[in-house]
């Protein structure tokens, strides 16, 4: 069956095209999709990274990268973050901060599903930094809400269903940011990026995400100074192991009913 047609652009992240949707019997249809583009991230006019993302928040993603990765220690060390157009942006640092760009520059391209490729060794991804502060003390009641409260603001995954989120949340449950992308990572950088143009350091934040707890999801909220994430999903071994490492609180598989605690329960009450 022919399923050639034309794309059709509804904003910058989403595109629909003729699909055949097979349940009972097939269905004509057009349907939306997630759009995934590439960015190049640059320091000074030179090139560290490529990164597959959903287009949006650009200059917030570039910002948390910048923090995440230990490029700079903070949004000071950030004189402004140029979108060049055409998928480039460009990260212009404050007078007297002085940044190797060979130090960060990544051998592959990062893809959508891996924001540490490229990178050597285990060793080079424990971004140097200290521990992430106390954090909040959050109920089970108010954890278990956090997925509900999560998926009523994911505007874009309704449509598609092919995004990730991440969300900022206060000790009463409250999500003070959301931000989507087609990476797990992206979305968090993005989330960092916009919470280090308000405020900074961060104070006694939670971090949910819409899919698994994976190593870069704990080491980006460590260097961010969240200590405390929680997922949908599974952790990973890694993701556990750093976690005590730094001290952090990772939670897995929450549900409106429940969740996996995984290490540092001294943050989480009425269990």
């Amino acid at each position: 069956m022919e399923l050639c047609g034309q794309w059709a652009v509804t904003d910058e992240t989403v595109r629909t095209r003729p699909v055949l949707r097979v349940r009972e019997g097939p269905e004509r249809l057009d349907d939306h999709l997630v759009v995934e583009e590439p960015v190049e991230i640059r320091l000074e006019g030179t090139a560290l990274a490529v990164v597959m993302r959903t287009p949006g928040h650009d200059a917030e993603l570039v910002l948390g990268f910048a923090i995440t990765e230990g490029i700079v220690v903070g949004p000071a060390e950030v004189a402004v973050v140029e979108e060049l157009g055409e998928g480039r942006v460009n990260l212009r640092l404050a007078p007297g901060v002085v940044v190797d760009p060979g130090r960060f520059q990544r051998n592959l391209y990062a893809t959508s599903s891996c924001g540490v490729c490229g990178k050597a060794s285990i060793e080079a991804l424990r971004v140097a930094g200290a521990k992430p502060p106390p954090g909040p003390i959050v109920t089970r009641e108010v954890l278990e809400t956090l997925p509900g409260r999560l998926l009523a603001e994911q505007e874009t995954f309704h449509s598609t269903g092919g995004l990730h989120a991440a969300a900022a949340f206060d000790p009463s449950g409250a999500l003070l940011v959301v931000r989507e992308d087609v990476g797990r990572h992206n979305a968090v950088d993005k989330l960092v990026g916009a919470l280090a143009t308000v405020s900074w350091p961060l104070r006694d934040l939670g971090l949910m995400v819409s899919g698994r707890v994976s190593f870069e999801i704990v080491q980006k909220a460590a260097v961010a100074g969240i200590s405390l994430v929680c997922g949908v999903s599974a952790a990973s071994s890694l993701a556990v192991e750093l976690a005590e490492e730094m001290g952090m609180t990772v939670i897995g598989f929450l549900r409106d009913r429940g969740f996996t605690l995984y290490t540092g329960p001294e943050r989480v009450t009425g269990i």
